[in-house]
């Protein structure tokens, strides 16, 4: 059996990143409404939840950051859309990360 270490790769460390993004169950809501409705402006997503807007603008932030979605500027709003090439990167790696699993 492998020891734990505290030095992760930078594949690993982005494996974290979006693990932790979509570990909060406001994140993985939005996560899900996007995969369904393929894009939506932030305001859409705020009327689907009870949350404010500034909240949701930070949940939105976080998973821009994680590389899970990306956003493009429509006039005084902005459209936000799965990262298809990221979201397929985080299946493989899963994948790899568990290889004799299941």
């Amino acid at each position: 059996m492998e020891s734990i270490t505290t030095i992760l790769s930078s594949d690993q460390e982005r494996l974290v990143t979006m693990l932790k993004a979509l570990g909060n169950p406001t994140r993985f809501q939005i996560m899900a409404m996007l995969a369904e409705c393929q894009a939506c402006i932030t305001n859409d997503i705020v009327l689907r939840t009870p949350l404010a807007q500034s909240t949701i603008s930070q949940h939105l932030k976080v998973l821009r950051e994680a590389g899970l979605i990306e956003g493009t500027i429509s006039g005084p709003a902005t459209c936000y859309c799965l990262n298809e090439t990221n979201i397929r990167w985080l299946k493989d790696q899963i994948e790899h990360w568990l290889p004799n699993c299941c």
